[in-house]
């Protein structure tokens, strides 16, 4: 089975990417420009080789005719002249031809018919100009790469810099969706208005994003801190009224009208609570009262508060240093909203740290199990304001816990709360 190829993770980046480009575009220039100084060159030089042996090859051919001395360099069909250009003079035609004298050094021949179907000959040394061939190509090779090399650097340099740059942005973006909205990227190239007139600063595309993230952040900072004390005043503003509701409540004639405001009482006393206490957890200013604590007591005492049909399973009982009062906040919420929204029957397990709560109804809705709980909203006809959840989770990430909800596969919602605990070292006895 042949699997589609997969290159190492690191070509991935930006980088890396640059630097390819760069240097293919550096080599096929360098390459395209050697050729062109290449080929200019030695067209330059054959074309003055060929013509001083041509110019050598007419005095040849004038001493020839007039029965006096070739000279040096001449002959009729002298050794070593390239039969090609032999065949070319006997026919009567005279040329020129790049080869290798009898002392296998480069010569530029040059030919022409002479009496008899002989061929009458001349060679000129073209060693110089070979010579002066190869030092441009090694000179070509040799700046080429000095010239790929110095601008892979610069390149690799500039793009490694834009690319810090972004990878401070992602890290910023990761930092504002993880909750910490105080987070920014101040990028000094984001253009700002200056003082007494100054012109604003030019900025590039990376300053852009930066800058547009750092407003994007402040807006929500801002729209996040008006909801939260919206919800603290109204809470607080409530509380006071809520209690003398409760008071007068109590001093109404048994009966059914009278356990029907009681009721409506007591569930607007715990929806203003539960605001009070998501106000608390929105501010961050929770602290807890850590201690140890055995899973397995917590959990048959949450269900015991909760007056609820639940069953306990404990496989695995462990002692973890944590806020207790927290964690039966949040397995009360969740054996709570089981029974409302689930369907029977529901399950508090306990494996080490890990405590489940399992129900067998319809599921968490979609966007809980993608997004998490979100205050105020429930699916469907479900009754409830949508706090527990949103609170089990505000208090479990107070503990430093882990919460997750699923669904089962054969039906059902299951909500797991990891809590930190260091495995005890056991020494070989």
């Amino acid at each position: 089975m042949t699997g589609r190829l997969r290159l190492p993770a690191w070509t991935a980046s930006l980088t890396w990417k640059a630097a390819a480009f760069i240097t293919v575009m550096c080599c096929a220039l360098a390459a395209l420009l050697g050729i062109l100084v290449h080929v200019s060159v030695t067209n330059q030089t054959v074309r003055e080789a060929r013509e001083r042996a041509l110019s050598r090859l007419d005095e040849a051919t004038t001493a020839f005719e007039a029965g006096g001395r070739l000279g040096p360099g001449a002959g009729v069909d002298p050794p070593g002249l390239p039969e090609s250009l032999r065949a070319l003079a006997v026919d009567g035609q005279r040329g020129t031809m790049v080869g290798s004298g009898h002392d296998a050094r480069p010569t530029m021949w040059a030919a022409g018919p002479a009496a008899g179907g002989t061929a009458l000959a001349v060679q000129i040394d073209y060693g110089q100009g070979a010579r002066t061939i190869d030092g441009l190509d090694n000179a070509i090779l040799g700046s080429s790469v000095l010239a790929i090399g110095a601008t892979l650097l610069v390149g690799a340099f500039a793009v490694t810099r834009v690319t810090r740059r972004l990878h401070t942005t992602a890290r910023v973006a990761r930092k504002i969706s993880a909750g910490d909205l105080d987070a920014r990227v101040n990028d000094p190239r984001t253009r700002t208005t200056g003082t007494a007139g100054d012109a604003a600063r030019h900025q590039d595309e990376v300053a852009a994003v930066a800058g547009a993230l750092d407003s994007m952040a402040s807006s929500l900072q801002a729209r996040i801190l008006t909801e939260q004390r919206f919800t603290a005043d109204v809470a607080h503003e409530l509380r006071t009224p809520l209690t003398g509701l409760h008071a007068a409540a109590e001093l109404l004639p048994p009966g059914r009208p009278t356990e029907l405001v009681r009721d409506r009482v007591a569930a607007l006393r715990t929806l203003t609570e539960d605001l009070l206490e998501i106000s608390r957890l929105d501010a961050r200013s929770e602290r807890v009262d850590l201690d140890a604590t055995w899973l397995g007591p917590v959990a048959e005492r949450v269900v015991r508060a909760s007056a609820t049909d639940t069953e306990v399973v404990v496989v695995r009982d462990v002692c973890v240093v944590t806020d207790r009062r927290r964690l039966e906040r949040v397995l009360g919420n969740l054996v709570a909203n089981a029974h409302r929204h689930g369907g029977a029957p529901v399950t508090l397990a306990v494996n080490g740290p890990v405590i489940t709560v399992r129900d067998h109804g319809e599921g968490y809705p979609d966007y809980l199990v993608e997004h998490g709980p979100q205050r105020f909203r429930t699916e469907g006809g479900a009754r409830g304001h949508g706090l527990g959840l949103t609170i089990a989770l505000g208090q479990a990430e107070v503990l430093g816990a882990r919460l997750r909800f699923t669904n089962a596969p054969d039906g059902g919602a299951v909500a797991t709360l990891t809590l930190p605990y260091d495995e005890p070292v056991t020494w070989p006895g």
